[in-house]
């Protein structure tokens, strides 16, 4: 059996096959049967790269972070995580100075610390454990944002819809008109930066 360790756009944790572009996690959320047992236990999700330095890791190994996989960048940002500073420091300089331009305002006068910008990120993912959406006009979206249409996700690139799954994206045949209003899954101030010309890695079925 797979482990429980791949993250869908809704942000749940799943257990499939499929790994995925990035590795990530949420602190260590697994008990020393290898069990998910807890949704989060820090308020910075990261997203890692899959190799760095060469370093071994145990999937789920004892008293150590949990192991978790998105099929691509737009799949983890919908989820609610960010670039890690370590591996992707490059990537997260840019998250960093992309989602300030676009969202200081959120920090309410605090420093503009990732610490700070964590806590309003967690604010936006979840509430009382369940995964946060809104709902706003299709035509106001900018490519990279996931929405919901029944029990699946699309993701918004170049004018299309893409159908969701954990091993890539397929064109959806729907048509949605600019004014139609959906529920979004990527948080709002994620939906925000992308406006702001900061473009997720996307994987490569599209």
């Amino acid at each position: 059996m797979p482990y429980q360790n791949k993250v869908d756009p809704w942000g749940q944790i799943n257990a499939v096959k499929s790994r995925g572009m990035f590795l990530g996690n949420r602190g260590m959320l697994h008990n020393t049967s290898k069990e998910i047992v807890s949704v989060h236990k820090i308020k910075g999700w990261v997203t890692c790269l899959l190799e760095f330095k060469g370093r071994k890791r145990e999937i789920m190994a004892p008293n150590t972070y949990t192991e978790l996989f998105f099929l691509d960048e737009a799949t983890a940002f919908s989820a609610g995580h960010r670039p890690c500073a370590e591996c992707r420091r490059e990537r997260y300089n840019e998250f960093k100075e992309k989602w300030l331009s676009a969202n200081s305002h959120l920090l309410e006068g605090n420093k503009p610390t990732i610490a700070n910008i964590d806590k309003v990120i967690h604010q936006e993912r979840l509430h009382k454990k369940e995964k946060i959406t809104y709902s706003t006009n299709f035509g106001a979206l900018p490519d990279g944002t996931m929405i919901r249409r029944d029990s699946n996700a699309y993701l918004i690139w170049k004018n299309k819809l893409y159908l969701w799954t954990f091993s890539g994206y397929s064109l959806a045949d729907i048509k949605i008109e600019k004014n139609d209003v959906v529920k979004v899954l990527t948080p709002k101030s994620y939906v925000k930066m992308f406006s702001n010309n900061f473009v997720p890695i996307i994987h490569d079925s599209i």
